[in-house]
C-alpha cells in the first residue's frame, strides 16, 4: 500500500528449503511467477535467500522498520503469490487489539446497550 504516494514495502525476503515438502509450493512459485511479480513492482527489493530443513516464509521489511513474517508452508504457488500481495499492499503497522468491541469517546451514562432485557 502507499502512503501519500510512496510504496511502503522495501523488500520482500522469499525463504526456502531446496528438497523439504512443506517448500514444494514456494519452489513453483520461484519458478512460475516471482519473475513477473518483480516486473510489476519495480520499487520492490526482492531476496531470496535457502536456509535448509526450515519451513519456509515470506518476510517485508517496511519503511518505518517494521517486519512482517508469513508462513507459507504447504501452501500452493497462487496462495504464496496471495501472500507476497498481502504485504505488499499493507502499512507494515503493528496491529493493534481493541479491548471492546465499542469503541466511543463519549460514553452513554445509561451504559452499553444490550439486547437483554430485565425486568
Amino acid at each position: 500500500m502507499s502512503q501519500r504516494g510512496v510504496w511502503q514495502l522495501r523488500k520482500l525476503t522469499v525463504s526456502y528449503c531446496n528438497w523439504g515438502g512443506s517448500s514444494r509450493g514456494i519452489r513453483a512459485f520461484m519458478e512460475s511467477q516471482l519473475a513477473a511479480f518483480k516486473e510489476s513492482n519495480p520499487q520492490l527489493e526482492v531476496v531470496t535467500e535457502l536456509s535448509r530443513g526450515q519451513h519456509p516464509f515470506l518476510k517485508g521489511a517496511y519503511k518505518n522498520k517494521n517486519e512482517r513474517v508469513v508462513s507459507v508452508m504447504n501452501m500452493s504457488p497462487e496462495e504464496v503469490l496471495l501472500c507476497a500481495t498481502r504485504l505488499r499492499n499493507s502499512l507494515g503497522r503493528k496491529v493493534v487489539k481493541l479491548k471492546t468491541r465499542h469503541v466511543t469517546k463519549h460514553p452513554s451514562v445509561q451504559g452499553t446497550w444490550t439486547t437483554d432485557l430485565q425486568i
